[in-house]
């Protein structure tokens, strides 16, 4: 799972753990330093150390020693600046053209000096100016030092914690979970990346609203033939005006993207790069702990979700006599799903192999759940007060980003259908949002119609979503195998070119597939059970939450799923081997097919331990050596007649047999 970069630098530090204090000292110094820590990304970089520390390369107490005095030096260095220059510093850039960056630390230091030192530590924006602005108002030194010092050595521990507990339990999760922790950091990057846009866009235009209003106001006098529109559009004598000259903004840039997008999708006429490259990032990163949960979450776009919402906040609408609220509601819904099947129809592009039918470009669902949510968010956000507008905008990137994540997971759109979805969901948005608030000046009290719209949701989404997931994942399953191979030259030596070992980002978790076994699986499961083995099934979400559970002895912990090619095994067993262990054995279907029409296994052997971390979860964890194990399998299903051979790719010994030999030679069967 680790990037070549990232094992670069592990090696460094391993050869070099000393010097490695000095890089510790030198991130957290230029992070505290006034203006530069505001260019300095300390957090992922500390972040990273910390996994270095859990990972046993670097010693935790003397990388939090460095990180500690680096900051107090850095901040020694902001509150001299302070204390030299003093107020001076307003007339330098970047204080003279940005002056908001010292007005936020004075507004905490003004509140109570002391406590200010101690926040701005753990907030990034003002880090680096609170200890500058300490100097300049001559706060005695005697004071400062000791609050800095107790900020910098909480601020080096708690920031280094993450990566330090990650690291530590690295090795054990990523053994059978490197994928789910993949799917959810990337979640994690998705989430937080809506809600940087929505944010930051909105603070953007809202500090430009005015500026915007008077260039518009100027280019209609230049060009009065023109210009009656636009000021019909931003009449200054209106309260709206500043709104909808951002919304105008907005449809212009936000449509140039749609149809500069849908452009290439018509020129192309099949996938983009990017398409394909995600699509395979993503189809890499089936597991079924993920393939749920994302399911569940690709069910928030369903008709049977956003339908309820819909027609409450209609009828709320309608009962209050918004007459003109509705018709736009109507038409947001309305008119997005007949342009929306209109391009699905017309533009023939090729979907992703997991998809066996429904709509192509665009994705229907993402753009239907962007006009529904960001429509709502303009019918509301007039109605909130100050920057508190922006909330009902957040909810809805959230949203849509959320259901683009999860249909994109599940291969059921390329990203080209996804981000088509939302841009033409947006472009339209934006066009019924000006005619709306073109239109509308009478207020209402939004509170009623909020908790309907979303409480209506949220409710709708979770009946509908545990019922949805199995239908979900049907629909979007990987096709079975349609290479086939004769029986006889399977058995002969085309073995071989099955896998030799699970494909493993990491290499240290790429197990071998030391099993191959051909026929049904039931005569193999009836003679492991006779001998102590029994099935466990697939673990879920509540099997996993009960690791943290310490009432539960180590046999009643299940043995989390893995994946071959982004298949969970069709058969997991197990047998108590004593002393805190386990066999293991997991079976997964071929990635070839017999033209007998038998089916085809590979499979791994195991062994495993329950091991504690942090004194918070355990897990059964698998053993470098599982030798043992697969010997004992070897003789236990000595009467199937197996043949055994080492496996070029593996380099160790795989056990073949069939399950399907005459009655003759399989003997011990239960009856």
């Amino acid at each position: 799972m680790l990037s070549d970069f990232f094992n670069s630098l592990v090696t460094w530090v391993g050869n070099h753990p000393v010097a490695a204090g000095l890089v510790i000292f030198l991130i957290a110094f230029c992070d505290a330093v006034i203006v530069l820590g505001v260019l300095i990304p300390a957090l992922p970089l500390l972040f990273a150390i910390g996994v270095l520390i859990g990972l046993g390369e670097i010693s935790g107490p003397y990388a939090v020693a460095c990180a500690s005095l680096g900051a107090m030096a850095g901040d020694g260095l902001s509150y001299w600046v302070g204390r030299r220059w003093g107020h001076g510093l307003r007339g330098v850039w970047p204080f003279r053209r940005y002056p908001s960056l010292l007005e936020r630390g004075e507004l905490l230091f003004r509140r109570n000096a002391v406590k200010s030192i101690l926040v701005a530590r753990y907030v990034g924006a003002i880090r680096p100016f609170v200890p500058a602005i300490a100097g300049m108002a001559h706060m005695p030194l005697r004071q400062y030092l000791p609050v800095s010092a107790a900020a910098c050595v909480s601020w080096g521990a708690l920031f280094l914690a993450p990566g330090w507990l990650l690291g530590a339990s690295y090795d054990a999760v990523a053994a059978v979970a490197d994928r789910l922790a993949i799917v959810l950091g990337a979640l994690a990057v998705v989430l937080a990346l809506a809600w940087a846009i929505v944010i930051y866009t909105y603070r953007w235009f809202d500090a430009h609203a005015n500026s915007l209003l008077a260039r518009l106001l100027a280019w209609s006098s230049a060009h009065p033939r023109l210009g009656r529109y636009a000021v019909a559009l931003v009449d200054p004598r209106r309260p709206e005006s500043a709104s909808l000259a951002i919304l105008a903004v907005c449809l212009l840039a936000i449509g140039w993207a749609c149809f500069a997008l849908l452009a290439t999708v018509i020129m192309r006429g099949e996938p983009l790069l990017i398409d394909q490259t995600v699509f395979q990032f993503m189809y890499e990163l089936r597991n079924p702990l993920a393939d749920r949960m994302m399911a569940a979450l690709a069910s928030i776009g369903d008709v049977q979700v956003l339908a309820p919402a819909v027609a409450l906040t209609l009828v709320w609408l309608l009962w209050r006599r918004r007459w003109l609220g509705a018709a736009h509601w109507l038409a947001a819904i309305a008119f997005g799903m007949a342009l929306t099947a209109l391009l699905g129809a017309v533009i023939d592009m090729p979907k992703p192999p997991t998809v066996h039918g429904g709509f192509g470009f665009p994705a229907v669902e993402i753009t239907l759940c962007t006009i529904v949510f960001g429509f709502f968010a303009v019918l509301i956000a007039r109605e909130l007060p100050g920057r508190s507008r922006v909330w009902p905008y957040l909810v809805s990137g959230v949203i849509v980003a959320v259901l683009g994540f999860a249909r994109l997971y599940l291969g059921a759109h390329w990203l080209s259908d996804i981000v088509g979805g939302m841009l033409l969901g947006i472009v339209w948005l934006l066009v019924l949002g000006l005619a709306y608030r073109r239109h509308v000046e009478r207020s209402f009290w939004m509170r009623p119609v909020a908790l309907i719209f979303y409480i209506t949701f949220a409710a709708a989404a979770l009946w509908h979503a545990p019922r949805a997931v199995d239908p979900l994942l049907e629909k979007f399953a990987p096709r079975p195998p349609a290479v086939t191979i004769d029986a006889a030259a399977w058995w002969d030596g085309e073995w071989t070119r099955l896998p030799g070992q699970l494909r493993e980002r990491d290499p240290a978790h790429r197990w071998p597939l030391d099993l191959q076994i051909a026929g049904p699986l039931a005569p193999l499961q009836a003679r492991l059970e006779s001998q102590g083995w029994r099935v466990q099934s697939q673990a879920n979400w509540m099997h996993v939450l009960n690791l943290l559970d310490d009432d539960v002895d180590d046999a009643g912990h299940f043995v989390l799923p893995a994946t071959l090619d982004t298949v969970a095994e069709t058969l997991l067993m197990r047998r108590d081997a004593g002393d805190g262990q386990l066999d293991v054995l997991r079976l997964w279907q071929a990635p070839v097919q017999l033209e007998s029409g038998e089916p085809l296994w590979v499979g791994t052997s195991q062994s495993m331990r329950y091991t504690r971390h942090f004194g918070v979860f355990g897990l059964w964890q698998p053993q470098p050596d599982a030798q043992v194990v697969h010997q004992g399998l070897r003789e236990v299903l000595d009467s199937f007649g197996p043949a055994e051979a080492v496996h070029p790719q593996s380099g160790v010994p795989t056990l073949r047999l069939r399950t399907t030999a005459p009655p003759s030679l399989v003997v011990d069967q239960p009856q």
